[in-house]
């Protein structure tokens, strides 16, 4: 929105007033503008906003979440926990929890910890390195190049094994720091180096 003011263009009282005011242009911002704040990854990884993640300087909200994306990452962190439970491995199987990888704040979809990451306070406000074992499940918003770059990232920054899950599609990929594995829906997903012994159908999770 632009305003226009008035301004005489010759404020000498001893000169003859100019016939026709001179127009100037000048830029009103709207009223509900705000100037953004900058923070840096330190600062929001002490007081994180919810559902944000801190990417390249920048609070990025975790949106484009459909009914399938939602129900795979239910399905598999159920699988996670009751297994790690059954199997007595121990450990938290957690859901969009921050992390900290080499050069973001993350909140991966799923993410298992294992018992001797926990702190011994049981308690903390973002995870100071890439989880162990993540998976992310891709929505209609997500690339196939901007996941498996996130996922190269996890595996440089303390992460295990990454599990990408592609609903729509319903193929899962596993890399477990060497290369990466494809699942199709008639096949059953296994952990390679986290949560040992877990398997699952790919169309169990992916239906």
């Amino acid at each position: 929105m632009t305003a226009t003011i008035i301004i005489p263009k010759n404020a000498d009282q001893n000169s003859e007033p100019e016939s026709h005011p001179k127009l100037e242009n000048i830029p009103e911002l709207p009223p509900e503008y705000k100037p953004e704040k900058v923070i840096s990854l330190e600062e929001f990884l002490v007081k994180p906003a919810d559902r944000m993640e801190w990417v390249d300087g920048n609070l990025v909200e975790k949106t484009g979440m459909t009914f399938k994306h939602g129900l795979a990452q239910s399905k598999l962190s159920t699988s996670w926990r009751n297994y790690k439970n059954s199997s007595g491995q121990g450990g938290e199987v957690l859901t969009e929890v921050l992390c900290r990888t080499s050069k973001q704040g993350r909140r991966p979809d799923v993410a298992y910890i294992t018992p001797e990451l926990l702190p011994e306070s049981g308690n903390f406000t973002a995870f100071s390195q890439s989880f162990p074992l993540i998976a992310e499940v891709a929505s209609p918003e997500d690339s196939g190049e901007e996941l498996f770059a996130k996922a190269q990232e996890y595996l440089e920054s303390g992460c295990l094994e990454v599990w990408l899950l592609f609903p729509e599609a319903r193929l899962i990929f596993v890399n477990a720091g060497q290369r990466w594995q494809l699942f199709n829906a008639d096949e059953v997903v296994n952990t390679q180096s986290l949560l040992a012994g877990f398997s699952v159908a790919v169309s169990e999770l992916l239906a």
